[in-house]
């Protein structure tokens, strides 16, 4: 059992702290997936797909921990979502399958986040959107970092550690442009990104 499956029947608790940065997120999430075919990359108890899933085509949400897929699936039940448990590093997917992959708080604790990119990148369509709101580590408060302290001491290691600036040069180098990015108010600083792949690949 890894430290997800553990965390898992907390999950929701711990989410609740973000109901203001969410609330934005969701909203942002709402209009960039509309109609479209969206693979989800790390949904945890599916937290973000239940409350985005009304703008789409289908959702497809996926997560690395089974206990949090399991979770996931005992609540709410919405006819266009469905959970699976799937690795973000080697996605059981077709090529050029989804419109738009959702991958939230997760590529900042990724020690391989280049290989879930490259994954995302092989799955997405042609002009699809990678939307990734990741928390930001490097510029936070004496307060946040006693918090993050805490999360080491659980398991839960920052393996990316980026600025704002950082994290949309980080993606430039994987060949991804940011067409948005904003910094929302959470319990770490959250930035909302959506991006488009920067060349046109050969099919």
């Amino acid at each position: 059992m890894n430290n997800w499956d553990l965390y898992a029947p907390f999950y929701n608790a711990s989410r609740k702290l973000e109901r203001k940065a969410y609330e934005e997120m969701y909203k942002k999430i709402r209009k960039a997936i509309k109609d479209r075919y969206v693979l989800e990359l790390a949904t945890g108890t599916g937290i973000i797909a239940k409350n985005v899933a009304q703008s789409a085509k289908h959702i497809n949400a996926t997560d690395y921990s089974e206990k949090m897929i399991d979770i996931a699936k005992k609540e709410i039940h919405i006819s266009n979502l469905d959970f699976s448990i799937q690795d973000a590093r080697n996605l059981a997917y077709a090529d050029n399958s989804y419109d738009a992959v959702i991958i939230s708080n997760a590529l900042h604790i990724m020690p391989d986040a280049q290989k879930a990119l490259a994954e995302i990148d092989r799955v997405l369509k042609p002009n699809g959107i990678l939307i990734a709101p990741t928390y930001i580590w490097k510029k936070i408060t004496f307060k946040q970092r006693i918090s993050s302290c805490f999360l080491k001491i659980f398991g839960f290691k920052v393996e990316n550690n980026w600025t704002k600036d950082e994290y949309i040069k980080y993606l430039t180098d994987n060949g991804w442009t940011c067409k948005k990015a904003k910094v929302l108010n959470a319990s770490f600083p959250l930035c909302y990104v959506e991006c488009t792949k920067t060349y046109e690949r050969v099919l």
